[in-house]
């Protein structure tokens, strides 16, 4: 009874119960098979693995937190009243990035109830020094451990309005916010000058034809950082646009993506998704683009009128649908996926335990390359 009682204190109090550490071999020296953490009512969102110093970022929506390789804390950024989403690690400068919604939809109200209705709809890039996170209970507001870059375009697209199929619409390109966020080379490219993208979030709804990309903003890492401001208001510091804006056809999915994530071994931006709704699409969890080729100039399908953008060529691998040549895989990498190169991955899992309490169990997986099973878990 006691053990039962001491289990429900720790996790309602976010701190996550030690099990034995399984560690295995790999490139990159001995990791942990799996690592499990466990926090608050908000899922996990977003997951980075930094194996130079053997730590581990998870977003719980409304907290950022940091682990070492067996989840214990080792620090925190809380206080947030937002959707913090995807996030990637830049090693080579301890940044941290994360997309942050504030905005009035459910999502917004489920998170800071009416009080999202009384606020602006605002969309951040936000940066963490993840050399600043040395403590547990750091407030959102620290400005030397958290800024957020503003978004204009795509409160923009979020608050517009647009023609489908003869009607009126809300959001342009089915625009719910941004999600995923990753960081790499240009497409077309395997290194050079790094950028970030990030990717909108989508409304799912089977009604729309003009809702079927995932669509992509891309900015230069300096010109972010240019932006950054402390969170001590609802700034508006942040370029006007981004640099491109891409767009790759998968079919209309629940949210657009989830995360994003862009890998060396493979060469591809994988997509995790929440599984889309319309028939007309075999609506996979898992789709990659395929970096190594750039972007061509298309006629975007779908639209009343003759839009064009660039358009990104998805990987010619994992499972296809003979209707639509789309390709994909039935595998979940929707609350976290980290490369770490040569092949070597960590995927979330998320769940809520018996005390309601939501966790993370990620768990160490290597590419095979499989279309039935991409991601084969290392013992």
């Amino acid at each position: 009874m006691f053990r039962k009682l001491l289990l429900s204190f720790m996790l309602v109090c976010g701190t996550s119960v030690v099990a034995q550490t399984r560690w295995v071999d790999t490139p990159f020296g001995q990791l942990p098979a799996k690592v499990y953490y466990a926090t608050g009512k908000h899922h996990v969102q977003g997951v980075a693995v930094d194996t130079q110093n053997k730590c581990i970022y998870f977003s719980f929506t409304t907290s950022l937190v940091k682990t070492d390789y067996e989840g214990r804390l080792l620090g925190s950024v809380v206080g947030l009243t937002c959707h913090l989403g995807c996030l990637d690690l830049d090693t080579e400068t301890g940044l941290l990035y994360g997309s942050m919604e504030y905005k009035n939809d459910v999502i917004g109200q489920g998170i800071s109830g009416k009080d999202a209705m009384e606020r602006p709809n605002s969309f951040y890039v936000g940066i963490f020094d993840t050399r600043q996170i040395n403590r547990i209970g750091i407030p959102a507001t620290d400005g030397k451990v958290l800024k957020g870059v503003f978004l204009q375009e795509v409160v923009d697209m979020y608050e517009g309005k647009t023609v489908n199929k003869g009607k009126e619409c809300e959001h342009i390109y089915g625009c719910s916010g941004i999600d995923g966020v990753s960081v790499g080379p240009q497409f077309g490219k395997q290194g050079g000058k790094k950028v970030i993208n990030v990717a909108l979030g989508i409304y799912g709804d089977n009604h729309r034809s003009d809702n079927d990309y995932q669509v992509l903003l891309q900015y230069d890492l300096a010109q972010l950082s240019a932006h950054a401001q402390p969170f001590t208001s609802f700034h508006r510091s942040g370029p006007t646009q981004a640099k491109k804006r891409y767009f790759a056809f998968t079919g209309n999915t629940t949210w657009g993506v989830q995360n994003m994530e862009y890998d060396s071994f493979t060469g591809y931006w994988f997509l995790g998704v929440y599984k889309g709704k319309k028939p007309e699409y075999p609506n996979y969890a898992l789709f990659a683009i395929d970096g190594k080729k750039p972007a061509r100039k298309q006629v975007l399908q779908g639209f009343d009128k003759k839009e064009k953008g660039l358009v990104l060529t998805m990987a010619e691998d994992g499972l296809k649908d003979p209707a639509t040549g789309i390709r994909g895989w039935n595998f979940r990498a929707d609350t976290g996926i980290e490369s770490l190169g040569k092949g070597y991955f960590y995927v979330s899992e998320s769940g809520k335990t018996q005390e309601k309490v939501q966790y993370c169990n990620l768990r160490l997986y290597r590419w095979t390359g499989n279309a039935e099973k991409p991601f084969e878990e290392v013992r």
